[in-house]
């Protein structure tokens, strides 16, 4: 618990000290967020946030662990430093977008493969070579899948932010009732990061983490999810667990995936104003009112993954199909609601 804290407050900290000259780096470089039509900002806003979030875990990191323990994190501060880069270069406009979802995210997924960090769903049904296999795909498309949630769900002040920081505390609480250090001591050093940040991101934001910053998020969530393990939960239902503690992220792709493909969209690469947030915004919410419902519904579904992990698993898995149907249900209902579409040629 101590260097939970430690890292807590040290993340806490260098993220609200950093932000401010990242922002003003920001503006002289011009790392700007320009306004458009598909976007809900009317001025231009700096990007680069993200950068001081990066900062901030990796030295509540460093300030936390002990020296014998830092080397079990090379391989996630290496996937994870490599989509701060491919982000920001695409920010900058050098790379075209769909090599960060082709190439950046699979290949973030593989380093953590190398360093040993796996899903294991499959091998548990079928122990052997193929099981090994499967959950090494898995791993790659759970990465790249929750990686890319984020990133397209920075698309209004503080939501992708403050998404993390409370799926962060709900990793951190699991992994402390189990006894996993390492897992508590990172996700400790997110939430305080994401906290530090959110207080120049929340609206009226006068930073944007931008893609760098929320692949980072993303790809750090996704692997916290991959890591975490529950002693008294049995193996085929701990799956539910990262996936209930990721519900806006999971609500919010789910939606516009489903949406998107119905109008001949491709989900991940047609940007525009259909988001959960979008629409929520859109029955008279306002920015701040759907952030902080989206808000809610993150806290509701890690309370859930808490209530879920100390159930057998005939409970597990009614209580997970219940919060199924639910979703379901709000998103059938989302997408009743009035949005700005987007034409088939947006890009």
């Amino acid at each position: 618990m101590a260097a939970d804290l430690l890292a807590f407050t040290t993340a806490l900290v260098v993220s609200f000290s950093l932000t401010v000259p990242v922002r003003r780096l920001a503006l002289r470089i011009g790392m700007v967020d320009m306004p458009s039509p598909r976007k809900v900002h009317r001025t231009p806003i700096p990007l680069l946030g993200g950068l001081a979030i990066y900062s901030s875990v990796i030295l509540g990191l460093l300030v936390s662990m002990h020296p014998s323990a830092r080397t079990q994190v090379v391989g996630v501060l290496a996937g994870a430093t490599l989509l701060v880069a491919v982000g920001i270069l695409d920010d900058r406009g050098l790379l075209h977008h769909q090599i960060k979802l082709f190439v950046g995210m699979p290949l973030a997924g593989v380093i953590l493969l190398a360093s040993g960090v796996r899903a294991e769903v499959f091998s548990v049904f079928w122990p052997g070579t193929t099981g090994q296999w499967l959950d090494a795909a898995l791993t790659i498309l759970w990465i790249t899948g929750i990686t890319a949630a984020f990133s397209i769900l920075d698309h209004m002040d503080g939501l992708c932010a403050g998404t993390a920081a409370i799926a962060s505390a709900f990793y951190a609480a699991l992994a402390v009732l189990n006894g996993q250090v390492l897992v508590s001591t990172l996700a400790a050093a997110v939430l305080g990061g994401a906290l530090g940040f959110l207080r120049w991101n929340f609206n009226p934001a006068k930073i944007f983490l931008g893609d760098g910053g929320a692949m980072f998020l993303g790809f750090l969530m996704a692997t916290l999810g991959l890591k975490l393990r529950l002693a008294e939960m049995p193996c085929e239902a701990t799956w539910m667990i990262p996936v209930l503690i990721l519900g806006v992220p999971v609500l919010d792709t789910t939606l516009i995936s489903i949406s998107r493909s119905r109008r001949g969209l491709i989900p991940f690469t047609s940007p525009g104003k259909d988001h959960a947030a979008h629409r929520l915004a859109g029955l008279g919410l306002g920015p701040r009112g759907a952030v902080l419902s989206l808000y809610a519904w993150g806290a509701l579904c890690g309370l859930l993954a808490l209530l879920i992990s100390r159930l057998a698993a005939t409970q597990a898995w009614t209580v997970a199909a219940m919060w199924l149907v639910a979703m379901l249900a709000a998103i059938a209902a989302l997408e009743a609601v009035p949005y700005e579409r987007q034409s088939k040629k947006t890009t």
